[in-house]
């Protein structure tokens, strides 16, 4: 049970699911339509909806939270949903002001509504859904206009792929901490965590402190690279505490950190029972005679996030190479993209956590309010987070150097392993279309080889492919622009006016 009144009343609050409803006639207009509801699209609905503007939050999920607040659903019964979670009450305040503008008829959250296009509609948007209902059934299609756009789509996890990546038993770093946080369930009772990014301290300790036996972090960065931002690191704090209070768990559980060591290949036969670590140069390659078996049930490893730009590509949004190689929308110091009437917040802007993107929705609708209700004054707290959301912005900056995969990486391969899972598409075969049929991006590999063909349209295999082809780590990324943002029923595409043109 929640440890004081506050907290039980907070809890109350959160698992009062806000009142979604669609709009009571086609077309009504809102002022803002928000995409997401996590930290920054959460922010953002209720920021804008409190200076006045007419909101509605769409969001894939059945509660607000997003990936980072994904919290238990309330039948499994948890005594402290917020335990594995930080700042938990600031989401649950949030969500409870949401609630309250719903009910107040200021705002519509939209869940289970996922965004595949947005399209313009005279001097505004519009947004097409795919509406699911109970288990992921497709229950219809939905459209949403509004006068401005927010896309706050979150990321994903960034996976390189190795030997045994396919067994049973290895899970993405972000999906261990998903199934813990959602399921309060663990992957395995002894969990090896590896990749690159300070998302894996934080997956570690939360294994550890829900009873998993972790017996190594095998991080592929080097810390040491952190000496070369020495003034960013000192005006944030309150990050370096973060990451001493999760160095301090990994001592009282045992676990070692194995700076600049990769998983290298993961052995079993029906499930995961060991993996191989190796020490990396510089560059990632593997250095020979290095390598060491660490026993394990289960493997949880991920190589950082990857901002979700599906969205905001096909809409013709600028984009920029961030620090760990991914691609990022260019925003000004008003969080608006290069399309007028788009906003973005959170990790689209480029991978910063949740605390940056609680301040960039924010920002945000700040922007968007001035800009729709046509205010001129700035408001008497926003220099204060502008300047807390640069100093954040700046070091996301340096932790993406710092964890930035090298292009050396590709050492650890074979050419028999899997690069798309969906497709089931070796490394042999990539290689081929690069080095016989001319090959030199990863859409003609895909082309050729149907890499990134199949249900994730290469939200997984992307990153690899895309080095494969040549584009190593450190060139500049090339976001794909996809019509789709998600699978559709084809019926959905014949339902939609002739008017209405997707292209690619």
């Amino acid at each position: 049970m929640p440890t004081s009144p506050s907290e039980a009343s907070e809890a109350s609050e959160a698992s009062e699911a806000s009142e979604p409803f669609e709009p009571s006639e086609p077309s009504e207009w809102f002022d803002l339509a928000v995409v997401g509801a996590g930290p920054a699209g959460l922010t953002a609905a209720v920021a804008a909806a409190r200076r006045g503007l007419r909101v509605v939050l769409v969001d894939a999920g059945d509660r607000p939270g997003g990936q980072y607040h994904r919290h238990p659903a309330p039948e499994l019964g948890a005594r402290r949903p917020g335990a594995l979670h930080h700042d938990w009450r600031g989401f649950t305040r949030r969500r409870a002001a949401l609630d309250g503008l719903v009910r107040a008829g200021r705002a519509v959250h939209l869940a289970g509504h996922h965004v595949w296009t947005v399209v313009p509609e005279g001097t505004g948007w519009m947004l097409h859904a795919v509406v699911a209902g109970a288990a992921g059934a497709d229950e219809g299609a939905a459209t949403v206009r509004a006068r401005a756009v927010l896309l706050a789509t979150g990321s994903h996890e960034r996976q390189l792929p190795f030997p045994g990546w396919t067994l049973p038993g290895v899970v993405g770093a972000g999906g261990a901490q998903a199934m813990l946080k959602g399921g309060l369930v663990l992957p395995g009772r002894r969990v090896v965590v590896a990749g690159s990014g300070p998302l894996l301290l934080a997956v570690a300790d939360s294994l550890a402190a829900a009873g998993a036996r972790v017996p190594a972090v095998v991080e592929a960065g080097a810390y040491l690279g952190y000496s070369g931002f020495v003034p960013t690191l000192l005006r944030n704090p309150a990050k370096l505490a973060e990451g001493a209070l999760h160095g301090g768990a990994l001592l009282r559980h045992g676990t070692r950190l194995l700076a600049r060591h990769a998983v290298v290949e993961a052995h079993g036969s029906g499930r995961v029972e060991a993996v191989t670590v190796a020490r990396l140069d510089p560059d990632w390659h593997p250095l020979p005679g290095t390598g060491r078996r660490i026993p394990c049930d289960a493997l949880a490893v991920g190589h950082g996030l990857v901002p979700q730009l599906e969205l905001a590509t096909a809409l013709g949004c600028a984009t920029r190479t961030s620090a760990d190689g991914t691609a990022a929308l260019v925003l000004d110091t008003e969080q608006a993209t290069s399309v007028p009437g788009v906003w973005a917040a959170g990790e689209t802007g480029g991978i910063g956590g949740a605390r940056l993107a609680v301040l960039e929705g924010e920002l945000a609708a700040v922007s968007i309010a001035r800009t729709l209700l046509g205010v001129r004054a700035p408001e008497p707290r926003e220099a204060a987070l502008r300047r807390r959301r640069d100093r954040l912005r700046a070091f996301a900056e340096a932790m993406g150097a710092v964890h930035r995969p090298g292009p050396g990486w590709t050492g650890w391969l074979r050419p028999d392993t899997e690069v798309c899972r969906c497709e089931e598409v070796p490394v042999a075969r990539v290689t081929e279309a690069v080095d016989t049929l001319g090959a030199r991006d990863a859409r003609t590999v895909k082309l050729f080889t149907r890499a990134g063909m199949g249900w994730c349209q290469g939200r997984t295999c992307g990153p690899a492919v895309a080095a494969l082809a040549g584009h190593a780590s450190g060139g500049e990324a090339v976001p794909d622009r996809r019509p789709l943002a998600c699978p559709v029923p084809l019926r959905h595409l014949a339902e939609l006016p002739e008017q209405v043109r997707i292209e690619d």
